[in-house]
């Protein structure tokens, strides 16, 4: 089965926020180059669930059984890859993603994360990150959907309106990641 590019030339996507009290995991990209939460690919005829535990799953080690589902986005986030990083030889041609991001909670502070769920590991190393700090670490392209499901997803992580205050860097690092990638949702 291989991952689902649209008409458009979309990879549909989901996006793995994971809390544990008031922070959330980020995975360093095997190499070092750069830091992430964890996303993949929906597998033609995969139900999103479906792609966001097997993601969880292959990414970092965790199972259904170890996380809570708080809940997702309500639409499609999409972002165009800038286009030295689109494989025109590649069919067929996929110009960006559009990902549907989950939040969950981790239910056990003591899980074990393994990045060995793939030949290629996504992460070679791990850390526990405050709410709007994985805006500044992603990569340049993903900062406004970043940006934008967790501002989306932040009333179910922090109910009763006491999610944090955005950081003095917060609108400098999102305007300068929208000049390139960000398009309209579906």
């Amino acid at each position: 089965m291989g991952d689902v590019i649209d008409g458009d030339g979309f990879r549909s996507n989901v996006g793995i926020v994971l809390m544990l009290g008031e922070q959330v995991f980020l995975g360093r990209r095997t190499g070092g180059r750069g830091w992430q939460f964890p996303q993949g690919g929906v597998r033609a005829g995969e139900a999103l669930e479906e792609a966001l535990f097997r993601e969880l799953h292959e990414e970092i080690g965790v199972s259904r059984d170890h996380v809570q589902l708080l809940g997702q986005t309500e639409r499609w986030i999409r972002y165009r890859l800038p286009p030295r990083y689109v494989r025109r030889n590649q069919r067929p041609l996929c110009i960006g993603q559009k990902q549907r991001w989950f939040l969950l909670r981790l239910r056990d502070a003591g899980v074990t994360f393994d990045f060995g769920g793939t030949s290629e590991p996504e992460f070679d190393q791990w850390r526990w990150s405050s709410w709007w700090e994985p805006v500044r670490e992603v990569i340049y392209f993903k900062r406004p959907v970043y940006a934008r499901a967790l501002t989306e997803l932040a009333p179910l992580a922090f109910p009763r309106g006491k999610q944090p205050p955005l950081p003095d860097w917060w609108s400098r690092m999102v305007t300068r990641g929208q000049r390139e990638a960000a398009v309209p949702a579906d």
